[in-house]
């Protein structure tokens, strides 16, 4: 997936700052600030606390902050404090997530209930649908683009 070139910062190396770089990055250590790059790497003991932006992530250690990424990989041993936009997603099983909020980087499509299952479910619960207010619609709208 990657290429073998690339910057490695090193277990016991703390960064405090923006970093930039191009192709691969791989963190072992830590970084307090943003980082910019081609393709990320965050190992389980590494940890980055600020923002970052790439091709490519993989997290397998700890990221407080915004993900922004084409492929992004949660791997088993990835906490994640942070939103992410992205792609693609791929979880592992087990990521812990805390506060995380996905959306596609491109565009978001939402699937309608078809009235049949809109009627099944009301029959289900005995609850008839009623329409919507304005005020309703908006604020449903709003927490449906946080689920």
């Amino acid at each position: 997936m990657f290429r073998r070139r690339g910057t490695i910062i090193a277990e016991g190396l703390k960064i405090v700052g923006s970093v930039t770089a191009e192709g691969l990055v791989e963190v072992n250590g830590q970084i307090e600030g943003d980082l910019y790059c081609t393709s990320l790497v965050v190992s389980p003991k590494a940890s980055i606390a600020g923002g970052i932006q790439a091709e490519r992530v993989v997290v397998n250690g700890r990221v407080e902050g915004p993900i922004r990424g084409g492929d992004v990989v949660l791997k088993s041993r990835a906490h994640v404090v942070g939103d992410i936009q992205h792609d693609t997603l791929s979880i592992e099983p087990a990521p812990i997530s805390t506060g995380v909020r996905c959306a596609r980087a491109r565009t978001v499509t939402r699937r309608r209930r078809s009235p049949r299952a809109r009627a099944k479910s009301s029959r289900i619960t005995g609850a008839k649908p009623r329409p919507l207010e304005a005020g309703e619609a908006a604020q449903s709208r709003d927490l449906k683009s946080f689920r």
